[in-house]
């Protein structure tokens, strides 16, 4: 396998302009055979390091499926919890609002009605252990159920609600190869020239909510190599993410073109047009994403730094997302 003239072009125009810092693309078929390329930089700014396959690249709402959708079915398939459970069940002084009747599977598919977050000043409510006492407390607006609107929040209450019923801190949680929360910041990708932060952020969660609480967050918080999230994205298309049960309700279709986990194929998506209709992925803020279209045998990831070394840039994300999932599957699916 070898990744398409096309796709390569695509990128080594904006990573040698410099629109875009640096670009890590994996793709793995069927059989398991994979193509990589790394180009760019992992940083420009205040020093220039240029990007390695084994750099760790923030993950942002990557985080949702790689750790907390799925940690959320693993307890699933222990015991500890079940999809429909109120989240009062196991934030009980959510008990008596509506917040507290929202069910679990309503928080995975971003339809329980949670609002979106946000920027949430954490930073100013103080520590992380008051941030999390205080957040199942706050007289959030809620929307209807079965209303998809994509929340941080939402997935910030499933981090805590994991805690809860694990009895471990995000934080201790075992990962796979490839991914963790504390990542050497010498090896780390840059992301943004963060002005309260008043440093260039590197090895260090972007995301300002996940910042607050210490780093792993429900939302946010995940770090990971190129070969660390392509190696999901295999999981996910040939098998082994989950077990098969978990795996399944993972993908099944819930409300509003969501799964449990991820987003399905559906018109403007970022994995591209030429997708077929089974296929699923995330997206992450700082430029990252996952993709996986089962029936062309074909899964993929583009990590970029597209924050660094600020959020408001000229480059159209998400349709570089689409033009390099069509470029792909046209050539490869």
């Amino acid at each position: 396998m070898r990744i398409p003239e096309q796709t390569v072009r695509l990128l080594r125009a904006l990573t040698d302009s410099r629109a875009l810092s640096g670009a890590a693309l994996g793709v793995v078929g069927g059989a398991g055979e994979r193509a990589t390329l790394v180009l760019g930089h992992a940083q420009l700014v205040p020093e220039t390091r240029v990007l390695t396959p084994a750099h760790w690249f923030d993950l942002a709402s990557l985080t949702k499926p790689l750790l907390t959708a799925r940690e959320v079915l693993r307890a699933t398939g222990r015991g500890q919890l079940d999809l429909d459970d109120p989240l009062s069940v196991h934030l009980p002084e959510t008990g008596g609002r509506a917040l507290g009747g929202r069910t679990l599977r309503q928080l995975l598919s971003h339809s329980s009605g949670v609002p979106a977050g946000g920027f949430l000043p954490l930073h100013e409510w103080g520590d992380p252990a008051t941030i999390r006492a205080r957040l199942p407390l706050e007289p959030w607006e809620l929307g209807e159920v079965g209303a998809v609107e994509y929340s941080d929040l939402g997935y910030l209450l499933l981090g805590l609600v994991l805690e809860r019923v694990t009895g471990r801190p995000l934080g201790d949680f075992e990962l796979d190869a490839g991914l963790t929360f504390f990542p050497d910041p010498a090896q780390a990708v840059a992301t943004e020239d963060c002005p309260w932060r008043g440093r260039v952020m590197r090895g260090e969660v972007h995301d300002e909510k996940a910042f607050a609480l210490g780093g792993p967050a429900g939302h946010a918080g995940l770090f990971g190599t190129l070969d660390g999230v392509l190696s999901q994205a295999e999981r996910l298309l040939r098998g082994g993410w989950l077990g098969a049960a978990a795996q399944a309700a993972a993908l099944r279709p819930e409300t509003g073109g969501q799964t449990l986990a991820f987003v399905q194929a559906q018109p403007g998506w970022s994995g591209g047009s030429l997708c077929s209709p089974s296929a699923y992925g995330h997206t992450g803020f700082t430029g990252t994403g996952l993709w996986v279209d089962p029936e062309r045998g074909l899964a993929w990831t583009l990590l970029t730094n597209r924050v660094h070394p600020h959020r408001q840039t000229s480059i159209d994300i998400q349709a570089l997302r689409r033009a390099v999932g069509n470029t792909l599957l046209a050539h490869l699916g």
